[in-house]
């Protein structure tokens, strides 16, 4: 399926299912989410990274305009929809100030993958969080978090969550933050270690003596 939708291009991620929360200012943006809201039509936040435009993104809904200010300005809520690819950008829409583009919409496997690597996944995840004295939560049950439930959550930069928008079977993106988790956790216990080597500098110690062969 391919079709012509209204984007918002924005330095972030945004996965399908996820709720996200914009503040709507500038003024080709209002007339977007104004024009959107109104009729009940979805817009794109393609990602950009380095003042770059990529090619894939996600199909967001208006979930609640939360917020009018007396100036225009919105505070929104959107829910992510389906990850989509422009094939052509239209920086220029007839009548409008914001832009649009042609998308089309891979086929992307979301279902269950390996629960058990998800398991592992999920505990990984929660390890971090406990090195970085991290409170998070899931609001979801274990067995049905997936892996676009926690990728914000793994400590991914914006150029690997984009790497992971682009991968379109499940299975794909729990191997990727497991790969990922299995390099970043040793590096994080590591700095914590160093941190309490640090502490104890300066500080009486109570150690046993080194006994001498009689």
């Amino acid at each position: 399926m391919t079709n012509f939708i209204p984007v918002f291009p924005l330095g972030i991620v945004v996965y399908p299912g996820e709720m996200v929360n914009l503040h709507i200012f500038e003024p080709r943006y209002k007339q977007l989410v104004n024009e959107c809201y109104t009729e009940g039509k979805p817009f794109g936040i393609p990602t950009v990274i380095d003042n770059r435009l990529n090619e894939m993104g996600t199909l967001v809904k208006i979930t609640e305009l939360v917020k009018v200010y007396d100036n225009g300005e919105m505070d929104i809520r959107t829910q992510g929809m389906r990850v989509f690819r422009v094939l052509e950008l239209i920086k220029t829409v007839p009548d409008k100030l914001f832009s649009g583009a042609i998308v089309n919409y891979p086929d992307n496997i979301e279902g269950p993958g390996k629960r058990d690597l998800m398991h592992k996944v999920i505990n990984a995840v929660r390890e971090l969080h406990r090195l970085l004295n991290i409170t998070k939560d899931f609001h979801k049950p274990d067995e049905e978090l997936g892996a676009y439930d926690i990728a914000h959550h793994a400590g991914l930069t914006l150029e690997q969550e984009y790497e992971l928008l682009g991968l379109l079977h499940e299975l794909q993106r729990q191997e990727y933050l497991k790969r990922h988790l299995g390099k970043v956790l040793p590096v994080i216990a590591e700095m914590e270690t160093l941190k309490e080597r640090v502490k104890l500098n300066g500080h009486f110690k109570n150690l046993s003596s080194f006994k001498f062969e009689d």
